[in-house]
């Protein structure tokens, strides 16, 4: 094998090892979005006797990330490919498509809080003219600034693929609601890191249906969600948004 060979293979696996440093970054449950504050409604789950354990607290995740792979999920590739080629009309489309099937105050509130920081976190680590763009569509009101529209347009301008946008955006939903769940049941962390585990198993399947589905056919059909998060909104006292 050649110097050269050598040479290119290194500078190849330091541009993967970058990318997966700022996809691990970009998709920390921690990053400072606010994700963290916001419990999916796992508080009323447990409240009102929904979640108990550990397996309904993984049927409820599991529901959870369900219903974002076929909505929000099917967004976020949508998003992505409208960023590869940076059409900002098609984006706002989308952005208005995810914040009209937000059923309650405090998922649209979520969505474009941590929307709107995460646009405004590309413009200040990434400084990309397509961030800066979207960022200004937000302050400007030409649209709501749904977060799986910042996602898709930080992992887009990464040249991050969409099927890595779309396993972030999935672990995303998982990863608050059992962080939640050490602070309102009884479960330890080795349950929630198994319970994720466990759902990683799905999910390319999960992206690969959301790939092939129209944006027009996005919905998330989880009744029992939405009730909770209605019974949260008029709950007097709480830990988390919902």
């Amino acid at each position: 094998m050649s110097t050269e060979s050598l040479t290119m293979d290194d500078a190849v696996t330091k541009d993967r090892v970058a990318a997966l440093a700022r996809m691990l970054q970009f998709g920390d449950s921690m990053f400072p979005i606010g994700g963290f504050s916001f419990s999916s409604g796992l508080e009323s789950a447990v409240q009102k006797g929904v979640v108990t354990d550990v397996s309904t607290l993984l049927a409820f995740t599991r529901t959870a990330t369900e219903q974002a792979a076929r909505g929000d999920g099917i967004a976020v590739i949508a998003a992505h490919r409208a960023a590869m080629v940076g059409d900002v009309k098609e984006l706002i489309c989308i952005d208005e498509s995810v914040y009209a099937r937000k059923l309650s105050d405090e998922a649209r509130t979520m969505s474009v809080r941590m929307g709107k920081k995460f646009a405004e976190m590309g413009v200040h680590v990434l400084g990309a003219p397509l961030l800066h763009a979207w960022r200004d569509c937000i302050l400007t009101g030409q649209g709501p600034g749904c977060y799986p529209v910042a996602l898709a347009v930080n992992f887009a301008v990464q040249d991050l693929s969409e099927h890595h946008t779309f396993a972030v955006h999935q672990y995303g939903v998982a990863a608050p609601i059992l962080g939640a769940a050490l602070r309102l049941m009884k479960v330890s962390h080795l349950d929630t890191q198994k319970i994720l585990y466990e759902l990683s198993e799905d999910l390319d399947a999960a992206y690969e249906r959301a790939a092939k589905t129209r944006l027009m056919d996005m919905s998330g059909y989880a009744p029992l969600m939405d009730i909770l998060a209605a019974v949260h909104i008029k709950a007097h006292v709480r830990l988390f948004m919902n």
